[in-house]
């Protein structure tokens, strides 16, 4: 495993031990397989870590992320002792990281550095201001009522489009504000002190920033009403509406000033992709509703909650008591360091990611992943061919998307341009507010020219990796296939190919294939091409995991969202049966030969479940539920595994045994 030895030439001690076998050490053999098996590959790992009070849960990305943490703090470190010359990485990176960790510099500023959003947010008198306010507010990275982006047109991938979509909330999702669990009730509670102790920060005496948070709550809750709920946010279809921006001016929202504000991010489409037509009407009334000051301190709020992290002693405690103990269950803020690199990697993540990969990833580490991605299609491939429920037609068309899905591994090829952002000493905001308004005109330049399918979407010092349907592509950051404290030669074949290989390059591979991304064609347009019979099929078979799902309540009154996160947990089931297949073409898995008593599909799963390795606090947990699609990291193990009779072989579970479903019950969609 080449690609991930630079990165651990310097092993840090880890839970797992530089010379023991991670799968071994990490089982608890007090549980039984068949009963749960997240706890028996994990739950000895889990015991010897609890969750460190700066931390809202702790897992194998916590540790990878350490690891690399180490290593982007030495090179922030050395960068701002640096006298580099103007422009370059190094100097914008140094600076950045100066300016950042310099504590003093942030107690002197106070909330100085927003004085002047301030003052024009005092300045609004009627609505028509308070938009044209929020349109400025985008550019120096402040949503508010609405959602905006450049991005690829569904129906188009050739060309970029606006897309307006729901958003302007304070709570994580539109269920927030509504659902009555007891947890939940409590954060609404939280929520209201918090805004009133923003707008006290920000300069409003407690009398009115308590009637000012109230007004705020109130106009949030009305936007949340006319939000989509997260399910129906997976329906591309169904969230794609284009209409000409004459219609978007006169006919759906009169009273908005499109044009001017359009104009003024330099941006004059013909037309505009709106996600959710009714939440623009319903926003167009309730700005006419709501008296200018509610509008103001609702502007006043985001500002500044934004850049509470940016601020002095006073502005990161308000950030830290409601955003990381009361929604993440965080009992203490984490090192000054590391949130500044969380804040880098977000604003200048690729100049960093840039010098990161020079020094940690030479060129060639890309060909082992490269490799195992096409080993991954080979298996898919000959997966759909032998589908007994899809007809040759639709076959035909996935065979090709599936030879058309491109693969990015490791680091980007080509690095896009940052000369033109400037990054210096006066404070961390401000570098903050440079940095998202770059990224905001580089993403409002787009529009009019030819689509970069070049440009990656993250870094490649970030643990994750996606799909994008636009691009028919998968895209694999470096960190991504580290094992905390391990060189390559540490790790076998089938660890590799149930954590690397199933959980990620599987996965993403998959997603060209659930339930929304099957919708996209091979360019990655919206496009219909299944027959119908064989879509009625596929959602039909996709729903006995969405009731699976369903069923799982991992807090009283609290379940999984089965459709909301029916993407994923259909990627995590594909890039299981995928895995499966690749593996058993290996050397490794035809010798049989066992490594600690564990069988090769054993060690296979058991790498499957050490990508999940993970705990998590009940408010993180509660939030995960009720505003991510994805699903709890256990039931990503409990949930795909059970409907896996390789994995029923594999480790001897009997039916009736939680970790086996019964045969009429198993998903059957890859």
């Amino acid at each position: 495993m080449n690609f991930i030895a630079p990165l651990l030439s310097v092993l840090i001690t880890s839970g797992h031990g530089p010379s023991g076998d991670v799968l071994k050490v990490d089982i608890d053999p007090r549980v039984n397989p068949g009963v749960d098996f997240f706890a028996y590959a994990n739950g000895g790992w889990l015991k010897r870590h609890p969750i460190p009070h700066s931390e809202s849960g702790w897992g194998i990305g916590n540790e990878v992320n350490d690891e690399i943490n180490a290593r982007l703090r030495k090179i922030d470190e050395a960068a701002a002792k640096k006298q580099s010359p103007a422009g370059s990485d190094e100097q914008k990176v140094g600076d950045f990281w100066a300016t950042a960790m310099d504590e003093a510099k942030a107690e002197r500023l106070g909330i100085t550095p927003l004085k002047p959003e301030l003052d024009k947010i005092d300045a609004i008198d009627s609505v028509s201001a308070a938009l044209t306010e929020a349109f400025h507010l985008y550019r120096v990275g402040t949503g508010a009522f609405f959602s905006f982006s450049v991005s690829q047109d569904e129906k188009k991938s050739d060309e970029m489009a606006v897309h307006l979509y729901q958003g302007g909330l304070g709570l994580p999702d539109r269920d927030f504000y509504f659902n009555k669990e007891a947890g939940v009730a409590k954060i609404r509670d939280e929520y209201l002190r918090y805004l009133q102790g923003v707008l006290q920060y920000s300069g409003i005496s407690e009398d009115d920033a308590k009637t000012a948070a109230a007004g705020v709550v109130a106009f949030e809750t009305e936007l949340a009403r006319n939000s989509r709920k997260l399910e129906d946010l997976r329906d591309p279809l169904h969230n794609y509406n284009r209409m000409s921006v004459d219609d978007l001016q006169h006919r759906l929202t009169p009273t908005i000033g499109w044009s001017e504000g359009l104009s003024g991010w330099d941006l004059k489409p013909s037309s505009v992709i709106v996600g959710q037509p009714e939440f623009f009407s319903a926003l167009e009334k309730l700005l006419a509703d709501t008296p200018v000051t509610t509008l103001r301190n609702y502007l006043r709020f985001h500002v500044v909650s934004d850049a509470l992290p940016f601020l002095d002693r006073k502005a990161q405690e308000l950030d830290f008591h409601f955003n990381h103990l009361v929604l993440n269950g965080q009992k203490q803020p984490r090192p000054r360091w590391k949130r500044v690199l969380d804040a880098e990697n977000g604003a200048i993540g690729f100049v960093l990611g840039r010098i990161f990969v020079k020094e940690y990833f030479p060129p060639a580490a890309k060909k082992r992943y490269a490799d195992l991605v096409e080993a991954f299609r080979h298996s898919y491939s000959k997966r759909i061919a032998r589908l007994d429920w899809m007809t040759p037609a639709t076959k035909a068309m996935a065979q090709h998307k599936l030879a058309s899905l491109r693969k990015k591994v490791g680091y980007p090829d080509k690095w896009k341009d940052y000369s033109t952002l400037q990054i210096g000493r006066s404070s961390f905001v401000e570098n903050m507010m440079h940095a998202a308004e770059w990224g905001f005109n580089d993403q409002v330049h787009k529009f009019g020219k030819p689509v970069d399918r070049t440009e990656w979407g993250m870094t490649p010092q970030t643990y994750n990796a996606y799909y994008d349907p636009s691009n028919n592509e998968i895209v694999l950051p470096a960190a991504t296939f580290a094992v905390p404290g391990k060189m390559d030669a540490d790790l076998d074949d089938a660890l590799v190919y149930g954590y690397a290989g199933a959980s990620t390059i599987g996965h993403e591979m998959t997603h060209g294939f659930d339930d929304e991304g099957r919708q996209f064609d091979a360019k990655g347009n919206l496009k219909e091409w299944w027959t119908k019979e064989d879509a009625a099929k596929f959602v039909k078979r996709a729903d006995v995991m969405v009731k699976q799902f369903n069923a799982y309540e991992p807090i009283k009154g609290l379940h999984i969202n089965g459709k909301a996160s029916l993407g994923e947990n259909i990627a995590d089931y594909g890039g299981l049966l995928i895995g499966v297949d690749a593996f058993k073409q290996t050397e490794v898995y035809r010798r049989g030969r066992s490594i600690n008593g564990l069988t090769p599909m054993q060690r296979f799963f058991l790498g499957y479940a050490l990508s999940w390795l993970s705990e998590e606090r009940e408010q993180r947990l509660r939030r995960q539920l009720l505003s991510d699609v994805h699903a709890p990291a256990k039931w990503r193990v409990l949930g795909p595994l059970s409907n896996i009779p390789d994995f029923f072989e594999a480790f001897g579970v009997r039916p009736g045994q939680p970790m086996r479903r019964a045969s009429g019950q198993i998903v059957r969609i890859w």
